[in-house]
């Protein structure tokens, strides 16, 4: 169970970094979510992997890294961490008004290119810094899987609302950051992105399919291998 509670509390406070900060229009939003991702990827890093992104554990599923039963916890913990979070950010908040994002016309297809590309840049840069075998013993894991939201929150933030993670998506629903209406956009994109990065670090690091853990505890890195690993957010 530690694996799925880490998870947890990591999509906990992210999700609930995100509301806070949006709902209360901080200047510095997109810095301290990313900074929020980096500090819980590495305090649950050893843990669980630190995911704390449906999409993320999508990717290393196809990466061969986790199973599919373990991946199915994986992403239950998460979505309710994000709920939790929303909730708790919204209610800590009380905005007089919050405008949720609503997709349509050319900003809903938008939104599902932007989404998908960060997605996948997310859960790539995740899989490719955290997993991989050619980085034994690294220790920047969670400032470049942080950056990468940042970079990402900036760059298309208001075309999308920069979630790159169901658990973000559907906590921010619930906090009234994003439209009920559009849930799906962002689900079908995420998914999409995550699953186009796992396969894309496999054609790129054929050799990495030979490194695939048979046993049940894959979430978790050989430390002799890879150092501490880390898969996050958004």
């Amino acid at each position: 169970m530690r694996k799925p509670v880490a998870e947890f509390i990591g999509a906990l406070f992210l999700v609930f970094t995100v509301t806070a900060t949006v709902l209360a229009n901080a200047a510095l939003a997109p810095l301290a979510i990313g900074a929020a991702l980096m500090v819980m990827v590495y305090a649950g890093g050893h843990v669980s992997g630190a995911h704390f992104n449906p999409a993320v554990t999508l990717s290393v599923l196809v990466r061969g890294r986790i199973k599919a039963g373990e991946a199915t916890a994986y992403a239950a913990a998460q979505l309710a961490g994000g709920l939790v979070g929303g909730l708790v950010g919204r209610w800590v908040v009380d905005p007089n008004e919050a405008t949720p994002v609503s997709l349509s016309g050319r900003q809903l297809g938008a939104a599902l290119v932007a989404e998908v590309l960060v997605t996948f840049m997310l859960a790539y840069v995740v899989l490719n810094v955290a997993t991989s075998s050619d980085h034994p013993q690294n220790s920047f894991y969670g400032l470049a899987i942080g950056f990468t939201v940042l970079v990402g929150a900036v760059a298309v933030g208001g075309v999308s609302g920069a979630a790159f993670n169901p658990a973000v998506a559907v906590g921010g629903s619930v906090a009234g950051l994003f439209s009920w209406s559009s849930l799906w956009v962002y689900l079908i994109a995420q998914g999409v992105g995550g699953a186009l990065a796992g396969f894309a670090f496999l054609a790129l690091n054929p050799h990495e399919r030979e490194t695939v853990r048979k046993e049940p505890d894959t979430a978790e890195p050989d430390v002799e291998a890879t150092g501490t690993k880390a898969s996050a957010q958004t």
